[in-house]
């Protein structure tokens, strides 16, 4: 007992430095498995990505045959007009699309934040649906909806290729920008809003000076992340799109069929860094807006 004592007594007297050498020791193994278990995750996630950056670089006619290292297929986007068609025809629609998404999805945001009640989860609930429904779904579900809005309704607006696809594209955007929007103001106090009330303010400019000013850099993010959704929507777009607006998405599958091309995965590595560059941006305007890296976070996946 004594012994016991006194080498209880031994381990509490020791160093901090030594003791947490000692938890460095018996967690090497387990450390080193779960740092090994992320690398294999990460190469897992972004080893195509990388590939098919690496091989936009390539000489070769097809893309799968390497023919040497050079900008021959960047070159090669500028003399065929289908591919600057189809890559015009995806940002116009995301442009568009991302409008209609921040609009729509930064009023209902800020109706559930700031008018809360059982409503706002059955409301979330339809939101969900929005967001898991399959995408073959909403395309079999919009095209028969825009043959009778635009042919049997006589609404000539919905024969028009670039609004029927900024129309499908913006579904699930909307429910993005509602989610980040909503994760902005929820956490704020809603007494600027008040005092403004208090004020004299009319609903008008309350709303617009305080209550969008503060849910603005959530408005900004989701604007850029609903571009970026939009540009990559190939199944509803290959269903509702028209004759001549064939976005960049439908090329690259109908382009599978004949072989791919290194222009094909020039143009890829062009639209991955106008991703990259709308996620960065997201990221400043919600850090210059005072927010933490949870914070940022937190709103940019509407948590």
């Amino acid at each position: 007992m004594t012994q016991t004592m006194t080498e209880t007594m031994l381990r509490a007297q020791a160093p901090a430095g030594a003791r947490d050498t000692a938890r460095r020791r018996k967690r090497s193994w387990s450390d080193i498995a779960l740092n090994v278990w992320g690398i294999a995750v990460m190469l897992f996630l972004f080893l195509p990505i990388i590939v098919i950056v690496i091989y936009s670089f390539n000489t070769g006619r097809l893309l799968v045959s390497w023919g040497g290292f050079g900008f021959d297929a960047f070159l090669t986007i500028l003399e065929k007009p289908a591919i600057q068609n189809a890559v015009r025809v995806s940002l116009i629609t995301a442009f568009i699309a991302a409008i209609i998404a921040t609009a729509l999805g930064t009023l209902a945001g800020i109706a559930m934040a700031r008018h809360p009640g059982k409503w706002v989860w059955w409301f979330l609930g339809l939101l969900l649906l929005v967001s898991v429904t399959p995408e073959i779904v909403d395309a079999v579900a919009l095209l028969p909806w825009m043959v009778l809005l635009g042919q049997d309704l006589g609404l000539t607006i919905f024969n028009d290729g670039i609004v029927r696809l900024s129309v499908g594209s913006s579904l699930f955007a909307t429910a993005v920008v509602s989610y980040i929007v909503r994760a902005r103001l929820v956490g704020m106090d809603a007494h600027l809003e008040e005092a403004s009330a208090d004020l004299y303010a009319k609903p008008g400019t309350t709303f617009r000076r305080v209550t969008l000013a503060l849910a603005m850099p959530a408005v900004l993010a989701g604007f850029l992340l609903a571009f970026t959704l939009s540009l990559d929507n190939t199944i509803v777009a290959s269903f509702v799109q028209v004759s001549g607006t064939t976005p960049w998405p439908v090329y690259v599958l109908s382009a599978v069929r004949s072989g791919l091309r290194p222009e094909i995965a020039a143009v890829s590595t062009i639209m991955l860094l106008l991703t990259l560059i709308a996620l960065a941006l997201v990221a400043l305007v919600l850090k210059r807006a005072g927010d933490s890296a949870t914070q940022i976070a937190r709103t940019m996946t509407g948590g």
